[in-house]
């Protein structure tokens, strides 16, 4: 036989091989989807009760629970930088029972990051939905004399390695370690579990700036604790039109984006998944949600779920550079 007739012969046999399994299996997963969710869903949240992200966890939740008439979790698992939660979700049976709402570029700068981040997230995790976007702020204490990003930076040269900033997540210590590398300063970045954990030390004057994320940052600025002197993105965040972007003040073209979006375990059956994305899409257009986001400091970002994952996987190879350019050691 020859070669084409080899490989005509296989074709066939998958034809027949196709016609006669998906039959067996189509009403089940049908019926699955008709009567999803049969119980409680559990989302879970890698940051602790409290936090900005929990904060935004939360409202996506709730948001989603009219759509379902079924108890939704929040289930916080904090640790690793993350990396607890998402093998936890990687692992997970892929049911649609067991979500992640998380910023999924944090995900894939996990990936490079850590020298073993515990999987693969770009091949057991996928993105069904996005909701939200935002930009990582540099923060000083409202009673700093620094007003302005260069002011800051001038100050920073002078302390050389003394000078010190804080991180919360991986956005913003990637955000952090290339302005060091864009404007030649030294300052030494201490990393906070939570930003609450660390507002005593950059108030008090212990450390000198930090990169915070905008959710909890907003906070801090109503109270009158903190200003901000600008944003780690290469355009103006709509959320925050009054502070500045990095490029502008001559930081270089930093454009730090952290993104999030509903996510689930691979291989969780597509009519299951369309149940989900049209609860969440329904939530994220709607007015209500698009108000919460500019007071929590974000943007709505609203991809199909072809692009959403398609985007995921670009953002692992531009994490890779971005740490890269920063030169971060993974951890071990």
């Amino acid at each position: 036989m020859n070669d084409a007739s080899s490989v005509s012969r296989r074709y066939a046999l998958s034809l027949i091989a196709g016609a006669t399994v998906t039959p067996v299996f189509s009403p089940y997963v049908h019926a699955q989807a008709d009567d999803f969710p049969s119980r409680e869903i559990r989302i879970v949240c890698a940051f602790p009760a409290g936090s900005g992200a929990d904060v935004l966890v939360r409202y996506y939740a709730e948001g989603m629970k009219p759509h379902f008439n079924k108890p939704i979790i929040i289930d916080n698992k904090t640790g690793a930088g993350g990396n607890l939660a998402t093998n936890y979700v990687a692992r997970a049976k892929p049911d649609g029972y067991t979500l992640y709402i998380h910023g999924v570029s944090g995900l894939a700068a996990n990936m490079h990051l850590f020298k073993d981040p515990g999987v693969d997230a770009g091949k057991t995790i996928e993105v069904l939905a996005t909701v939200s976007k935002l930009a990582f702020v540099v923060a000083v204490p409202a009673s700093s004399k620094y007003n302005t990003l260069q002011e800051l930076i001038a100050g920073m040269r002078e302390k050389g390695d003394k000078a010190s900033y804080i991180t919360t997540a991986p956005t913003g210590q990637v955000a952090g370690a290339l302005m060091n590398v864009n404007m030649g300063i030294k300052a030494v970045e201490v990393p906070y579990r939570t930003g609450p954990d660390s507002v005593n030390d950059l108030l008090s004057g212990n450390l000198d700036y930090a990169m915070y994320d905008p959710t909890f940052a907003l906070g801090l600025v109503r109270g009158g604790k903190i200003k901000l002197l600008a944003i780690a993105a290469r355009e103006r965040m709509q959320s925050m039109p009054d502070v500045p972007t990095m490029k502008e003040q001559g930081a270089g073209d930093i454009n730090i984006i952290g993104w999030w979006g509903l996510m689930a375990p691979v291989g969780v059956p597509e009519p299951i998944k369309n149940k989900l994305r049209d609860a969440f899409y329904a939530m994220a257009r709607a007015p209500a949600t698009k108000e919460f986001l500019v007071k929590a400091g974000t943007d709505s970002f609203i991809l199909s779920p072809a692009e959403a994952q398609r985007y995921f996987l670009e953002e692992i190879e531009n994490w890779r550079k971005y740490i890269e350019i920063a030169k971060i050691e993974p951890r071990g």
